[in-house]
């Protein structure tokens, strides 16, 4: 860059110094546009796409040249939704795996929690979406306020998060410190027994003379929580409203969340003056119409300053299904908050990839998996889930292993989101592609990421152009990439 002429003349010390410091700054160079574009790659060598060949692996550097090349262009003058972040939850079962069974030695734990949530020496997860007592990945049934059998606790005097200080909460404030950045939601499965018409944490239906109650059982675990460091931006009303039998559930109409949802919660967390956000929903896409609807379409509930969205899980119907309720109401924020892996999953890594890459390019604010950890047979789990996979694994009770951390395909694959999307991300256009699949996004901080999938058999030669310049890349049959620039 050429120095700009100071014209007016400067005298005596202080006018040579004034001077000098213009011609210093005159002479700064503005910041060049980026010459080389970086990539990280993941590949498998298996057909379940499990065994991990390549973990982010950072490749040498690709340069830019001039002009476009088609293929993949990247557009910034299209902007979409901001990233929140991708994770997954701290379940009961990972909680003990990770802490309270003292499966893994401090030091373990530590660096496990660092390559999980740092964002420079890890994959800076950002998001962790909590159990609000048992779930299905659990090591039994449990609530905040259970009660013998006939017995009822109306004023909440028996109310303790006493099961969370072992595991959750403090893996929870160990992931905040490590990434400040960190979105926490809670998601209950069940209501305590005692407030359920059958009396149990499997199936059965909130009594509507408890609803004001169990608002209040809602405050009274953000209050915990937040007294204890870890302010919850996010909760849903239910788990999967209606699903499932066999391990802890609760039974739900649309009319139910929509009246529950208006004028029990909402205006008790108002009330209490917390910020927490309720989503509706946290179910299935193809569930949106029988759960979901009712409360989206009420004007005084999407108006409400605690009500914050849709959180969608991935096991059923059309992801379209987020963008369409984006059209009908462009402010109605969209959170993918759950879609386990496991062994049913024909390959991994496609499957994650072509999540990541479709929840995004719908609207998606946030990615979310499933536990944390299990162990290396699937659990504790407690009915449900016997076959989930974590983005770890606990060696736990098996020998020479026990006391170990595998890092599976979900661990990488996550990584190509949440090590190079930073929160705050703005999604842009790019290209959309049937064999090379992608979604593009510009950081903060002005630097960019592309992730993309090579969806076919063999290796493709994918060029991606942005700013009148282009690269082109070998990207492999069936790998993950993200190019950072």
């Amino acid at each position: 860059m050429r120095s700009r002429t100071v014209r007016r003349a400067l005298t005596g010390a202080a006018g040579a110094a004034a001077a000098l410091l213009v011609l210093l700054w005159v002479a700064a160079p503005y910041p060049a546009a980026p010459e080389r574009m970086q990539v990280y790659l993941t590949t498998t060598s298996d057909p379940g796409g499990r065994q991990v060949v390549k973990g982010l692996e950072k490749q040498a550097p690709v340069p830019f040249a001039p002009g476009a090349a088609g293929g993949i262009t990247v557009d910034e003058s299209r902007t979409y939704q901001r990233f929140e972040g991708g994770g997954a939850s701290f379940t009961d079962t990972a909680a003990w795996l990770l802490k309270s069974s003292g499966t893994l030695s401090k030091a373990t734990r530590d660096a496990t929690l660092t390559k999980l949530f740092d964002p420079v020496e890890g994959i800076g997860l950002g998001f962790v979406r909590n159990p609000m007592g048992t779930s299905d990945l659990a090591r039994f049934g449990y609530t905040y306020d259970d009660m013998p059998a006939g017995r009822t606790d109306l004023d909440l005097r028996n109310f303790s998060v006493a099961h969370d200080l072992a595991g959750v909460l403090p893996l929870t404030a160990q992931a905040r410190t490590l990434n400040p950045a960190v979105k926490v939601m809670a998601s209950p499965w069940s209501a305590p027994a005692w407030m359920k018409d059958n009396g149990k944490l499997e199936q059965g239906r909130l009594r509507a003379r408890y609803y004001a109650t169990y608002a209040r059982y809602f405050v009274r675990y953000l209050q915990a929580y937040r007294d204890r460091g870890v302010p919850v931006d996010y909760v849903s009303v239910q788990n999967e409203p209606t699903c499932c039998s066999g391990y802890p559930s609760m039974r739900w109409n649309a009319s139910g969340l929509a009246y529950f949802t208006k004028n029990d919660l909402l205006p008790a967390l108002r009330q209490a003056g917390l910020s927490t956000k309720v989503l509706a929903l946290d179910w299935n896409w193809d569930r949106y119409d029988e759960f979901a609807r009712a409360t989206v379409d009420d004007p005084a509930i999407r108006r409400h300053p605690n009500f914050g969205g849709v959180a969608w899980h991935g096991y059923g119907g059309d992801v379209r299904q987020q963008a369409r309720m984006h059209d009908r109401y462009p402010g109605l924020r969209a959170y993918d908050t759950e879609h386990s892996g496991g062994r049913w999953i024909d390959n991994q890594q496609r499957e994650d990839m072509h999540n990541l890459i479709d929840y995004t390019r719908n609207w998606g604010r946030s990615w979310v998996k499933w536990s944390l950890a299990v162990d290396q047979n699937g659990g504790p789990h407690h009915g449900g889930c016997g076959n989930c996979t974590g983005l770890v694994t606990v060696h736990h009770g098996d020998g020479r292993r026990h006391g170990t951390v595998d890092y599976t395909v979900e661990y990488y694959t996550m990584g190509h989101l949440t090590k190079f999307v930073k929160p705050g991300a703005r999604r842009v256009g790019s290209t959309a592609s049937a064999t090379v699949p992608n979604v593009a996004w510009r950081n903060p901080d002005g630097s960019r990421a592309l992730i993309a999938y090579n969806a076919t058999g063999r290796t493709r030669r994918t060029a991606v152009s942005w700013g009148g310049r282009h690269i082109t890349y070998d990207l492999p049959a069936g790998a993950a990439a993200t190019f950072t620039w």
